[in-house]
């Protein structure tokens, strides 16, 4: 009993100490518990026959039938074999992104010019999706794009972008790397500040030319930082975002541009079947939660680096 009274006294000591970063941090705690924790009890109706009238407690019991519906469906493994490529197209080809835009920048020397390249790459993230889309279907327009003028300059005809299936997946990667990219270098940057300007110094006295300093000492420095997004990135390997999809999709992209959280849209709100989407997002939720696990299992067995 001694003990436990010292222990839970040292512990409040430590946390009237440090109250000051306790009390900034509250908000952000409030926040997690209000929007995100609380609102977890209510995927008990994924097992239920949910009606909006009987409430949780008065709603039928139906177990994993909703799970077995989802899997049945005939939409759902196309939507999932897209939310799936998709996934993999953002993660093969937009997570490096970042990574290499953070190596070039870092590698100006003219400090002004420097700071309006990271101004004008960065501006893109405050906009929204809508004017993303918007700006999109003006570059993409058959008629007026500008890429498509200049497929004719090169004597190919115009292409129907956004009214092809073939061609909806590379435009949802391609408008996010073009969004996200330059605001994503900013962590990168920052463990690229800490980098000791002396290793530089000595592998240039060593003779390594600036390709190999990149490979055997800015490399290296970034891997905890690119391993902890990594990890982060996975774990919403599903979540590719509702918004980001919906404006760019219309009755020609249906086919390979639908993704699981324009499906719980649709079957959800549009259709009300809460409880089947409830069950169709706590699966998406699994799967995130399994790939960070083992995510961060082969990180730590690998590199040492972990999320936990």
């Amino acid at each position: 009993m001694g003990r436990r009274r010292a222990r839970s006294g040292g512990i409040a000591r430590l946390m009237w100490k440090y109250k000051a970063l306790y009390i900034i941090s509250l908000p952000g705690i409030l926040y997690f518990l209000i929007f995100k924790y609380i609102p977890l009890g209510g995927s008990i109706i994924a097992f239920q026959d949910y009606n909006i009238f009987k409430g949780f407690t008065g709603s039928e019991w139906v177990g994993f039938a909703h799970f077995k519906t989802m899997f049945e469906h005939y939409d759902f493994l196309r939507i999932l074999k897209n939310t799936v490529l998709i996934g993999l197209y953002d993660l093969v080809i937009a997570f490096p992104a970042p990574i290499i835009l953070a190596i070039l920048l870092n590698e100006l020397r003219l400090v002004i010019f420097k700071r309006v390249v990271q101004t004008v790459v960065y501006m893109p993230h405050f906009l929204s999706w809508v004017v993303i889309a918007g700006m999109s279907v003006a570059i993409l327009s058959p008629a007026t794009g500008i890429l498509n003028q200049l497929l004719v300059l090169f004597g190919i005809d115009p292409l129907y972008f956004l009214g092809d299936n073939h061609y909806i997946r590379s435009v949802l990667v391609g408008s996010g790397i073009w969004r996200d990219t330059g605001y994503g270098t900013i962590l990168y940057l920052a463990a690229l500040a800490g980098i000791n300007p002396e290793l530089y110094e000595a592998a240039e006295i060593d003779g390594a030319n600036r390709w190999k300093q990149t490979l055997k000492i800015t490399l290296p420095a970034l891997l905890p930082t690119i391993m902890i997004l990594f990890l982060l990135h996975i774990g919403k390997f599903l979540d590719f975002g509702f918004e980001r999809v919906w404006v760019f999709l219309n009755a020609l992209n249906t086919e390979n541009g639908e993704i699981l959280d324009t499906y719980i849209y649709r079957a959800g709100l549009l259709s009300q079947q809460y409880s089947y989407t409830t069950a169709v997002g706590l699966f998406k939720s699994v799967v995130g939660l399994v790939l960070v696990m083992a995510g961060n299992f082969f990180s730590k067995k690998t590199t040492g680096e972990s999320l936990y």
